[in-house]
Parts: C-alpha cells; sequence; structure tokens
C-alpha cells in the first residue's frame, strides 16, 4: 500500500519551534511528527512511502539516513527549489510510486485513530478518483456534500467566498464537514492533474474546480480521537491522544 506523507511545508503556525528545523521533526510525545507517521503507517500496511520536503530539507534527508529509513521503502519527492503547495506537490510525489495502486496522502502533522488500512481498503473497492476523511466539527472552511456523499462545494466561513463547480449552487442545500487532513488519491486523477498549468496549486482547489466530473467522495469519523499538532498549543493534545491509544 502507498502513502504520501506531506512535510514540505513551512509550519510557520508552530512558530520559533521551526526557526531552525522543519515540522516533520517537531517532538510529540519523545519522537518525531514524521516518525510517528511512519511508523503508524507501517503497522497499518503502508510498505510504500513518498515523503515530499522543502523547508529544511537537508536535516529531513539526514534524520532518515540516520534511521536507515526504519527499514522501509521511503523515497523523497524533493521541492527545495520551489514549494509545490499540496495539488503540485501530489502531483510530483506520485510519479515516484512504481506501481498503479491508490496513495494514502496524510499531512505530517495530523494525529489520528482513524483505520487508515479500512479507509484505503474501503477507496479500493469505491472505484472513486478520491476519498476524503471528514468529521462534524467547528472550522473556519467547510466542505459540502450532496446526498450521495460526493463533493460539491466549499466555503470559507470568514471571508464568506464560496467555490463549486455546480451552477447556481447553494450550500443550505448540502452538508458540511470539516476536512481531517487525510485523503485517499487514485492515479485516474493524473491526467486532471497533469492539465494543471501552474507548477504551485492546492488539492482543495483541484478538487473543487473538477468535482462536476469526478467521483470525489467522503468518510465520515467522529471529530474525537483528532488532532491538529501544527499549532504549539495542540501539541500536548496531540500527546495526550498518542498515550490514551497505547503509541510508544
Amino acid at each position: 500500500m502507498n502513502a504520501l506523507i506531506l512535510a514540505a511545508g513551512l509550519g510557520t503556525r508552530l512558530g520559533s519551534l521551526t526557526a531552525d528545523c522543519p515540522k516533520a521533526l517537531v517532538e510529540v510525545a519523545g519522537r518525531t511528527m514524521l516518525e510517528h507517521q511512519i511508523r503508524r503507517l507501517s503497522v497499518a500496511g503502508f510498505d510504500r512511502f513518498v515523503i515530499n520536503i522543502h523547508h529544511f530539507a537537508p536535516k529531513v534527508r539526514a534524520f532518515l539516513a540516520d534511521n536507515s529509513n526504519f527499514g522501509l521503502d521511503i523515497r523523497l519527492s524533493d521541492e527545495s527549489g520551489l514549494l509545490l503547495d499540496t495539488g503540485g506537490g501530489i502531483r510530483q510525489a506520485m510519479r515516484l510510486f512504481d506501481n498503479d495502486e491508490p496513495v494514502l496522502v496524510h499531512n505530517v502533522d495530523i494525529f489520528s485513530s482513524t483505520d487508515l488500512k479500512m479507509l484505503y481498503e474501503g477507496h479500493r473497492k469505491s472505484g472513486a478518483d478520491a476519498t476524503l476523511l471528514v468529521a462534524r466539527r467547528s472550522s473556519s472552511r467547510y466542505l459540502y456534500f450532496d446526498e450521495n456523499g460526493m463533493l460539491c462545494g466549499w466555503s470559507n466561513e470568514s471571508t464568506g467566498q464560496v467555490r463549486s463547480p455546480l451552477a447556481g449552487f447553494d450550500k443550505s442545500h448540502y452538508t458540511p464537514y470539516a476536512f481531517q487532513g487525510i485523503h485517499v488519491v487514485s492515479r485516474t486523477l493524473l491526467p486532471l492533474l497533469d492539465s494543471v498549468p501552474d507548477r504551485t496549486f492546492g488539492i482543495t482547489r483541484f478538487y473543487l474546480e473538477h468535482a462536476d466530473r469526478l467521483k470525489l467522495r467522503k468518510v465520515v469519523v467522529s471529530s474525537e480521537g483528532w488532532v491538529d499538532a501544527g499549532k504549539p498549543e495542540t501539541l500536548s493534545a496531540a500527546e495526550r491522544m498518542l498515550a490514551s491509544l497505547g503509541y510508544e
């Protein structure tokens, strides 16, 4: 099973913690975020990894080398020259997998109790182009899904901005969910990803621009057992969650 860990971000929300360290190497409960994600994904059965890198990229390379890639097949998608954002990063990284299997995409700073193998296998059986993990929780941005569980739109609650490829889209007719930073993508996305002229682009915007022609399904999970550890104030919450799940 294929897994892409998105670890190229600047980690600006973590302030001084990422002044001389990439976000991926910030420690939570005595281990780096990156090590936690690699270990958990490996235990779940994922055996081919790509990690994208940009901010302090040599430090991530050195960390993996010092740990002998944790005995796993790990490849690096180097964005040192240009940070590609999530869409551009996924497009580049997918070419490093030497098979046609789906790719689970996981933000390095997301800690979750979700059964990732079940999520992956469910996506494979669904025939969807992408499966997005979502929850009913408070957020400044929402994804909107129809009664069939397909993505139809997006809103920014702070600015009032709404996006959808559907003519006359009215968000009040759809169910809002918050994205959990984990999704599974199929190789069927590559032709459309390749059609994007920009090198740098976000995956959410890509999904929204093509939601009328792609099968973009949701899997809903509880907001419990999920932490965005990309902020100093949530690192302790991530540690508590790891302890409650029995992760060492």
